[in-house]
């Protein structure tokens, strides 16, 4: 009994240890920092409290822009010559998180939506048609920044109802609700959005499982979200050719 009781007593001790590990290293765990491999010709540098932000662009005199937000592993530099032939009459802003690609500073979700906030509200004196594309985590900053501000229109790219909730689905033994920081609950944003909205679900997707797209789509207002399933898994290549199209069937 005195073995068992110690026994029990080193794999608590373990779970505890390991429960400590994944709190304090918990954002490197989400936030996987890329250099820029295209660093743009002209750059669009927007100051933040304790960070300065690159913003990879293709500047136009015109009422339409695009905001891109990319994954958690993503240099979006690489993006911008698609997107600009893809979009010909949108201005293009594709945002480079803190720590990314010549982006200074730390990420956080608090950091990142109010990174966003505040490059849509430097830009749309130009640019009041802002059509605003996330993409896996950059859905749930594109989420926040579209319930908070008057965006146009709205694409998430396999998205999720909230990050604790896809935590929770991969660790299921480990107490997610008191160790997460950065929760990116969406759901809890979608009913407060007007714009049209499109949620772009990969068939075989091997990180976000299909339900929490689901519950995010079922959090939008009736009418205001749509969702299509494409075939790919969470990493498959999506023109930005077709994104263009599916954007304009939102009209």
């Amino acid at each position: 009994m005195r073995a068992l009781l110690t026994l029990c007593g080193y794999l608590l001790a373990i779970y505890c240890l390991l429960c400590l590990v994944l709190y304090l290293l918990q954002r490197q765990l989400i936030y996987f920092p890329v250099p820029a491999q295209l660093p743009p010709a002209e750059p669009l540098i927007l100051p933040r409290p304790n960070a300065s932000l690159l913003i990879s662009q293709r500047p136009l005199d015109s009422q339409q822009a695009l905001f891109y937000f990319g994954g958690n592993a993503e240099d979006v530099s690489v993006s911008l010559p698609e997107f600009a032939a893809a979009f010909p009459r949108h201005a293009i802003y594709l945002m480079h998180y803190r720590g990314y690609g010549g982006s200074s500073g730390k990420p956080s979700e608090a950091a990142l939506v109010g990174d966003a906030l505040a490059l849509f509200d430097q830009l749309y004196s130009k640019h009041q048609a802002i059509t605003v594309i996330g993409r896996s985590l950059g859905s749930g900053v594109a989420v926040q920044l579209a319930a908070r501000r008057p965006v146009a229109q709205l694409v998430l790219i396999t998205p999720f109802d909230s990050l604790s909730a896809v935590a929770r689905q991969q660790m299921p033994y480990v107490p997610i609700s008191w160790l997460l920081k950065d929760r990116f609950e969406s759901h809890y944003f979608a009913a407060d959005i007007r714009c049209p909205a499109l949620l772009l679900v990969a068939d075989q997707d091997e990180i976000i499982n299909s339900r929490r797209s689901e519950a995010l789509y079922r959090a939008f207002n009736a009418d205001t979200a749509r969702l299509m399933r494409y075939p790919g898994s969470h990493n498959s290549y999506l023109p930005a050719s077709q994104l263009a199209e599916w954007i304009q069937a939102l009209h």
